[in-house]
């Protein structure tokens, strides 16, 4: 396993895990709604991150019970301590990523939203392609995936879409998809059967904590109200109840039409600006201290992170942290845990 600088202290954060059980069995635990579900939230990240080293402390000393029994070389018990080690390499493999999942909002659900670059249908069918990816990795992963937003193409594709993705670790795994996607291939839409070139951008923000207080003031926003366009329910797009909110100081927008009630688009929509807001302000304080040390990065339109080919050969790369994988169309199917690994080793050994 790799040295991560000792950022994880792990008689500290047991004893972290049984100061909060302790004020769990507290008789008046519950009178404070918000101080209760705050502690269950953080006891439950503690326990993610505990939970495997007292397992490989348990299966340690099982295999070192076995290896005293196995002196007359017991091929059954050489056998069981085989199984018991391969056991602890598959957890330690899955405590590492924990490791890498320390970030103070990693453990927060994702806004995620793709956005087609230019080229018209051809972007807007890669931005859909890129949808179906993320939404394949979801539902293999056990998430959540809730459309919050969401414009057709013209013609085939979507032009923009934004949807919630709901489960622990969901920002901390997504985080590193943040950034420009390019789609090479032969263009089905193409009557002459020639290569194109298709971008298109993939953003991820946290889902911020309630307890997070974000100042946004009546003044700095504003608020349009018009009908939805997207696929929903019946009475969705029917009734003026999408809302788009303005954030003018900053120019960023907003927009929820997922809803049936315009308060509920409204609230949504908000809790959408303030998670923009936030990393905005965590953004520019990263971008802060990197000047400092000559290391800023930008992600530019082109300047891809990311190349899916299809032709003519077929890879998918991450250039920035090397990653390659021929396999193409399983990757499209949700298959990208190697790339989020990946970025999660190559973030955090500081090659940025």
């Amino acid at each position: 396993m790799r040295n991560y600088g000792g950022f994880f202290d792990f008689e500290a954060k047991i004893s972290q895990v049984k100061a909060l059980e302790t004020k769990m069995s507290e008789p008046d635990f519950w009178n404070n709604q918000e101080f209760a579900n705050k502690t269950i939230r953080e006891l439950k990240y503690l326990k993610n991150q505990t939970e495997p080293f007292v397992k490989v402390q348990d299966d340690l000393k099982a295999v070192r019970e076995l290896l005293e029994l196995a002196e007359n070389s017991d091929q059954e018990i050489l056998h069981q301590i085989n199984l018991e080690c391969n056991d602890i390499v598959k957890i330690l493999k899955e405590l590492e990523i924990n490791l890498l999942l320390s970030g103070k909002q990693d453990s927060a659900n994702a806004f995620l939203s793709i956005h087609a670059g230019a080229g018209g249908t051809e972007s807007c069918d890669w931005a859909e392609m890129l949808f179906r990816m993320y939404s394949r990795w979801s539902q293999e992963n056990g998430f959540g995936i809730e459309t919050i937003d969401f414009l057709q193409g013209d013609g085939a594709g979507i032009k923009s879409v934004t949807v919630l993705i709901k489960g622990d670790f969901a920002y901390g795994k997504l985080k590193g998809e943040n950034g420009v996607h390019r789609l090479v291939r032969i263009s089905p839409f193409d009557s002459n059967k020639r290569r194109h070139t298709s971008f298109a951008s993939v953003e991820v923000i946290p889902e911020i904590d309630q307890d997070i207080n974000i100042d946004l003031r009546d003044e700095d926003i504003r608020i349009d109200i018009y009908r939805a366009s997207g696929p929903g329910g019946q009475g969705v797009n029917t009734t003026d109840s999408a809302i788009r909110i303005v954030h003018l100081p900053t120019g960023i927008i907003v927009q929820c039409q997922n809803e049936r009630s315009q308060l509920q688009n409204k609230a949504t929509a908000i809790k959408m600006l303030k998670s923009k807001l936030y990393e905005l302000e965590l953004k520019q304080r990263r971008e802060d201290a990197e000047k400092e040390h000559q290391q800023k990065r930008k992600i530019e339109w082109g300047s891809q992170i990311r190349s899916y080919v299809m032709h003519p050969y077929s890879l998918v790369k991450d250039h920035r942290t090397q990653m390659e994988k021929g396999d193409v169309q399983g990757v499209m199917d949700g298959k990208i845990d190697s790339f989020i690994e990946a970025f999660l080793k190559w973030n955090v050994s500081g090659n940025r």
